[in-house]
This record gives structure tokens, C-alpha cells and sequence, in this order.
């Protein structure tokens, strides 16, 4: 009888990846990407938008995606307990709209795809479509993809 080892894919990692280096480059691309006026308005989206991304993304992927995230923001993804029920996109949304002060579904969803849209540059397509693989419908959206998988 013989046996199969199956390789493990692995990601590499962009350069600035586990370290704080990466985290005034990745505020910077918020603020650029959102057209917030201050990079302190950014560096608060971006932080509520992660730490709601963190208790959503589980396994493999959260491990990676903190791995390939600067220190700052791996450290907000890693903090999260995982949630026991999976949010629909909208339902994401309006929790990161509950966690902001004076948000409306609107602003929220605003802040959400100024987050995640910057994101693949940092930690890469393919772990951006792992990532997408295990949340609902809906997300590619909020990450800059066009969705086309069909609705439920």
C-alpha cells in the first residue's frame, strides 16, 4: 500500500508583512482609497473594518491573513474571537455601521470596501479568493471583485 503526500500550499508573504512597518503604508492606502481627510479618520475605519474582519475569517486563511497583514493589524485580526454565526455581507456591514459612532448603513459600507479593497495588494489574489471561499455570498463586493457567484 502506498501512500500520498498532498503538498501544502503556501503564500508568501509581502515584505512588509508581520511587522509595523507595512501599517503606515496600509492607512495611507485607506485614506487614499476612501478619500478620508485625515489618516487618523482612516486609522479608525481601518482598525473597526479589521477587528470585524477577525471574527469572521477562521482557520488556515485567519492565520495567513494575520501573517500577511503589517504587526498592527495582524495583532486586531488575532484578538478577535471567531464568531459562531456567519454574517450575509449586509449584516457585516451594518455590525461595522453598530461599531462606529454616527454611521449609517451607507458610510459603513463606504468604510468596509475602503478596507478590504486594499487589502489583496498586501496579502495577495490568492489568499483573497481563500478568504472569500468560506464567508457568504456577497463579500467579493466589499473586497473590490465582482460576485458572480449566484445568490441563495
Amino acid at each position: 500500500m502506498s501512500t500520498t503526500t498532498v503538498p501544502r500550499v503556501t503564500t508568501s508573504r509581502a515584505p512588509h508583512a508581520a511587522d509595523d512597518n507595512g501599517w503606515p503604508q496600509l492607512i495611507e492606502a485607506v485614506r487614499e482609497t476612501g478619500l478620508y481627510p485625515t489618516r487618523t479618520k482612516a486609522e479608525q475605519v481601518t482598525r473597526t473594518v479589521l477587528a470585524a474582519l477577525g471574527t469572521h475569517v477562521i482557520g488556515d486563511e485567519r492565520v495567513d491573513l494575520a501573517r500577511a497583514l503589517p504587526g498592527e493589524a495582524a495583532r486586531l485580526i488575532a484578538a478577535q474571537i471567531p464568531a459562531t454565526h456567519r454574517l450575509t455581507a449586509a449584516e457585516f456591514v451594518d455590525s461595522v455601521a453598530a461599531r462606529t459612532p454616527g454611521a449609517t448603513p451607507a458610510t459603513a459600507r463606504w468604510d468596509v470596501s475602503s478596507v478590504l479593497s486594499t487589502l489583496p495588494p498586501f496579502i495577495g489574489d490568492e489568499l483573497v479568493t481563500r478568504i472569500l471561499a468560506q464567508l457568504p455570498a456577497g463579500y467579493a463586493l466589499l473586497f473590490g471583485r465582482a460576485d458572480l457567484t449566484p445568490a441563495s
